[in-house]
């Protein structure tokens, strides 16, 4: 399985941004897919997670509300659609699909200027 992220960019604080992640491949392996960041001098975290069917979502804390993923299996796709981005969400967010094994993507830059 191969992953490809696209979509980052710099934001100002309080403005919006999508961020997609196409899938190629054994795609019929994926159960799982989620985004994750990591920011300088960080560890990575899990922002959010869906699974196969879409049917179940999960987000961290400090995206609650704000976040939403979703994925379009027509065309192995997910995205992450981004409200009310503050300067702290201000990562390389990376893209991963579980099946069997653990696939990542190479990442996008996401800058939320204050």
């Amino acid at each position: 399985v191969q992953l490809v992220e696209s979509g980052g960019g710099l934001v100002q604080a309080g403005g919006s941004l999508r961020i997609s992640c196409v899938a190629s491949g054994s795609t019929s392996s994926i159960v799982a897919m989620g985004w994750y960041r990591q920011a300088p001098g960080k560890q990575r975290e899990v922002v959010a997670g869906i699974t196969n069917n879409g049917g179940n979502t999960n987000y961290v804390d400090s995206v609650k509300g704000r976040f939403t993923i979703s994925r379009d299996n027509a065309t192995n796709t997910m995205y992450l659609q981004m409200n009310s981005l503050k300067p702290e969400d201000t990562a390389v967010y990376y893209c991963r699909a579980v099946g069997g094994k653990s696939y990542w993507g190479q990442g996008t830059q996401v800058t939320v200027s204050s």
